[in-house]
C-alpha cells in the first residue's frame, strides 16, 4: 500500500467497549498513525474496548482515548466506524454515537464504515442515494434505507454532502485503509 502523508489529520474512530472485530479498529488505528496522522478511539465508556475476532474469540484489549459522548466533531477531519456485529449493533443504538455520524455528514467531512460499520449511517438516516457495501447481511438494511449496496471491496460514494468509504470486512482492509487515507487527504 502507497504511503499518504497524513499528519495534521484528525480521526475520530467511535466503538462500544465490548464486541468490534480486532482487525478493523486496530488496523486502520495502526495504518493511518503509521501516515501521521492521529486517530482518537471513542468508547461509550473509558473502560477497555474488548476486541472479538469472528464475532466470538476473545480479541487484544484497547484502550479509548475518550468517551463518545465527549467526542466532538469539529476537533475531527473523518470518522471511522468499525464493524464487528456485536459493536454494531449495540452503537446504533446509542444517541451520542448516532449524533457524532449525523454531525460529521451535516459538516461536509468524510466517514469511513466497514463491516456491519453502515449500521450506524442507517440509524443516522444517511445512506439515501448513497451507493455503500459492507457485511453482505446489512444489504437489505441498506437497500431499505433507499441506499445502493454493492458487492466490492471498497466504495467511495461522494454524493449528498459527504463522501463515504465503506468495505465488507477485514480480508478488504488494504483496499478499505487506501480509500479512507485518500479521503482524509482530500481534506482541508
Amino acid at each position: 500500500m502507497a504511503s499518504t502523508e497524513l499528519t495534521g489529520r484528525r480521526v475520530l474512530a467511535i466503538v462500544t467497549n465490548y464486541g468490534v472485530e480486532q482487525d478493523e479498529l486496530v488496523v486502520p488505528v495502526a495504518k493511518l498513525r503509521e501516515q501521521g496522522a492521529t486517530v482518537v478511539v471513542a468508547g461509550v465508556s473509558t473502560e477497555p474496548v474488548e476486541t472479538l475476532v469472528g464475532d466470538k474469540d476473545p480479541g487484544q484489549s484497547v484502550r479509548p482515548d475518550t468517551t463518545i459522548a465527549e467526542a466532538d466533531a469539529a476537533d475531527h477531519d473523518l470518522l471511522l466506524v468499525p464493524g464487528g456485529t456485536i459493536n454494531a449493533d449495540t452503537l446504533r443504538t446509542e444517541s451520542d454515537a448516532v449524533d457524532l455520524v449525523k454531525a460529521f455528514a451535516a459538516a461536509g467531512k468524510p466517514i469511513a464504515a466497514i463491516c456491519h460499520g453502515p449500521w450506524a449511517l442507517i440509524e443516522a438516516g444517511l445512506v439515501e442515494g448513497k451507493e455503500l457495501t459492507s457485511f453482505a447481511s446489512l444489504q437489505t438494511d441498506v437497500r431499505n434505507a433507499g441506499g445502493t449496496w454493492v458487492d466490492r471491496s471498497v466504495v467511495t460514494d461522494v454524493e449528498q454532502g459527504f463522501t463515504l468509504v465503506t468495505s465488507r470486512d477485514p480480508d478488504d482492509l488494504d483496499d478499505f485503509v487506501r480509500e479512507v487515507s485518500t479521503a482524509l487527504a482530500e481534506t482541508a
